[in-house]
């Protein structure tokens, strides 16, 4: 397996009096300043950490090369819990671990950061992307990366043939209810779809199901018999001992790496499932961040720039049909190719 894919930088900060331990990686910055939100997990292990920052600022790259973005891809994970772990000491420190990138990486939010914790990174650096509004950033990336799920969550339903265009009926089995996962199952219900949710926080699914979402284990959400599968929280949940036990027509999700590997975008294929490839779907939220530096901001032009993430799932999807190939390497040879093409100018 190879560990580093072409990555130009990876940064490794240890903050003795804060505690801090975190992982800064940037891939590529041929379009741009390496773009990635700010991850925190209780990781298993190092090993786990790092692979997990790697894959993400790769999948960085293409999501925005692919969303017309002049932006590269990088990433950072934090490791600890992001209930209990969190104190305005580290998020000081990684943002002066940021600022010695001078401007490489661009930091966003992401799954177990919040806007408040952008602010205390954004004490030390500059660096830092979707800011409060009243601070003139674009606020929570969050409910955009959700609508650019939902509209290309319709992409995928008319390439697979199913709803005649409507939500209405359609089974959507949502995992994960956070600041994304939660913004999926809305709308959804709202346009009259059915929606099963899981997560692992009770406290999370308990408003869905007071707006009708059904509730599925969370180790078993990916078995539930549906239309769409949409992964909303953590990756690699297309790997082989769970492909074969998976009931779904498409799989439409915000979560980062879903596919274990290619080989699992092979299988789906095979399987006759659509894969709409993560990269492609939940690129809403550096859409909304690439509005915001190009400011001023304006949500109504952010919102319509972030439902083109439909017109281009159908792209993949025809060139994936035209090539006999997954959907995954489709987009991943679009992206290569807006790559290729700036580095040739």
């Amino acid at each position: 397996m190879r560990l580093f894919h072409d990555h130009e930088q990876v940064a490794i900060c240890h903050d003795r009096a804060s505690g801090l331990r975190a992982i800064i990686a940037v891939h590529d910055t041929t379009l741009g300043p390496g773009l990635g939100g700010i991850r925190m997990w209780t990781y298993p292990t190092d090993d786990a950490a790092l692979l997990d920052v790697l894959r993400l600022s790769e999948g960085m790259t293409y999501k925005n090369s692919l969303a017309g973005l002049d932006l590269g891809g990088g990433k950072t994970v934090v490791v600890g819990d992001p209930r209990t772990d969190k104190t305005p000491d580290k998020f000081r420190a990684l943002g002066r671990f940021i600022d010695r990138l001078n401007g490489s990486y661009l930091a966003a939010e992401d799954v177990g950061t919040t806007t408040e914790d952008a602010e205390q990174v954004a004490s030390q650096t500059a660096h830092v992307t979707g800011r409060a509004l009243e601070f003139g950033g674009s606020g929570d990336p969050s409910p955009m990366t959700a609508w650019g799920v939902v509209c290309g969550i319709r992409a995928a339903l008319d390439e697979a043939g199913i709803g005649g265009g409507s939500l209405e009926g359609v089974h959507v089995a949502v995992q994960g209810a956070g600041h994304v996962g939660g913004d999926v199952a809305r709308p959804l219900l709202a346009a009259g779809a059915r929606v099963t949710v899981a997560d692992i926080y009770q406290d999370r699914i308990d408003p869905l199901l007071e707006l009708g979402a059904e509730q599925a284990p969370a180790e078993d959400v990916h078995t539930v018999e549906c239309d769409v599968y949409s992964p909303c929280a953590l990756g690699a949940v297309v790997r082989p001992e769970t492909v074969g036990r998976m009931r779904c027509r498409i799989i439409a999700g915000a979560a980062n790496n879903q596919l274990a590997d290619d080989s699992m975008g092979d299988e789906l294929k095979r399987r006759g499932v659509l894969y709409a490839p993560d990269f492609a779907i939940n690129a809403g939220g550096v859409i909304n961040i690439g509005e915001e530096l190009h400011g001023p901001y304006d949500p109504d032009r952010a919102k319509a720039s972030v439902e083109r993430i439909g017109d281009t799932l159908r792209q993949v999807f025809e060139r994936a049909r035209a090539a006999g190939v997954a959907p995954h390497h489709a987009a991943v040879q679009m992206a290569r190719e807006r790559i290729d093409r700036a580095r040739r100018a």
